[in-house]
């Protein structure tokens, strides 16, 4: 075995017996940028809150908690390895055949097992930027390359992104709300988009705050999917549902790459807690859009405020909004801190700001009004 495959393949050298020194790694993990959590606030005086991570401020809805502690005294045991409870449940929420489905460990889960059964080495993977920063990471380590399509004022730019689109394209990722912007995709225009898609390439339509949403010109991805079988859409329960911490999310496709997925799935990926309490959440339907229509409501009076304040906001239908301040941004994500909140700092570009509790919305609302 030769020094210079060594090299290659992430190893530095050879031993005495001419074996590799060091484990050899795939080329496409070296420089792989790291995924960025939410700050979670300094112990200090006074309250602090966390508003970096897009998290729901509320706890679980009525029966989840209940749901996911009788599950937790059946940890011994494996969980069901088919997520049968959980995939009849979701069938009969949205209406789709439960061969239509697959669910993962959040929706970045499965946007991970998508990437693994359309991308590789040579192939492409197109997407708005900025959008999740995930992306980037999840194409990287498929060994694809990134086509990323600069925003126009805050939203996907459409056209350019079916300009991409070469031979080499296998993947495109729309995400609507987009995150870290807020801005949404109308239906008219991602029909016109997806007109323009070769049918072999898979389009994601990322559903993560869709719940969220008010504006009723916005897509509706379950409505696109079943007249086309290159759509599939991605949903979670971590956002609107409040299961952040469980990890689990699905799509709906149609049968080829539904099946695709949970082929690739990691073998009980997803854990008997996590599917008792979205089999729970799902069953909590009134409660649910109460406690979206109060963040909605409150996201509303928070915009006004902002605006008041003479802050320049897109509109958002998510649950956080974004405040481009270029090279002001690690100043005013410091100075949130300061106050007693962290936010989400994208350096040099801006910051995303969750809504949460009232306190901690008028305090970032305070900062930003000093900074505008």
């Amino acid at each position: 075995m030769s020094d210079t495959n060594a090299t290659d393949t992430g190893a530095t050298g050879t031993n005495s017996t001419g074996a590799a020194s060091e484990p050899r790694l795939r080329a496409a993990v070296a420089g792989l940028p790291a995924y960025k959590a939410g700050k979670a606030p300094a112990p200090g005086q006074g309250p602090s809150y966390k508003l970096a991570s897009n998290e729901n401020p509320y706890p679980p809805l009525p029966g989840v908690l209940e749901a996911a502690t009788a599950a937790a005294g059946s940890i011994n045991r494996y969980p069901d390895f088919a997520s049968s409870a959980l995939l009849n449940e979701l069938s009969g929420y949205y209406d789709v055949p439960v061969e239509h489905l697959a669910v993962g460990t959040g929706s970045v889960g499965v946007a991970q097992q998508l990437l693994q059964v359309t991308a590789g080495p040579g192939d492409e993977v197109v997407y708005a930027w900025r959008s999740f920063e995930a992306y980037p990471i999840l194409t990287q380590i498929a060994g694809a390359t990134s086509i990323q399509v600069p925003l126009r004022d805050e939203k996907h730019d459409l056209d350019a992104m079916a300009d991409a689109i070469t031979e080499r394209t296998r993947l495109i990722f729309v995400c609507t709300p987009n995150n870290p912007t807020g801005t949404v995709v109308h239906r008219a225009e991602l029909e016109r988009f997806l007109d323009r898609v070769p049918s072999d390439v898979l389009v994601v339509i990322d559903e993560a705050y869709r719940e969220f949403n008010r504006d009723p010109e916005v897509v509706d991805g379950l409505e696109l999917y079943r007249d086309r079988a290159n759509v599939c859409v991605l949903r979670t329960f971590s956002k609107a549902y409040g299961l952040a911490g469980l990890r689990i999310g699905f799509a709906v496709a149609q049968p080829p790459v539904a099946a695709a997925l949970r082929a690739c799935a990691v073998p009980f990926g997803v854990n008997l807690v996590a599917q008792a309490a979205a089999v729970a959440s799902l069953r909590a339907r009134d409660a649910l859009a109460e406690r979206v229509d109060a963040l909605v409501a409150e996201r509303t009076r928070v915009l006004a405020a902002l605006r008041a304040h003479g802050v320049e906001v897109p509109h958002t239908e998510a649950n956080f909004y974004w405040l481009r301040l270029g090279d002001a941004t690690e100043k005013f994500a410091a100075a949130c801190e300061e106050a007693g909140v962290t936010v989400r700092p994208f350096a040099g570009e801006g910051v995303r700001v969750t809504i949460g509790e009232p306190e901690a919305n008028d305090l970032a609302v305070a900062v930003a009004a000093r900074f505008a």
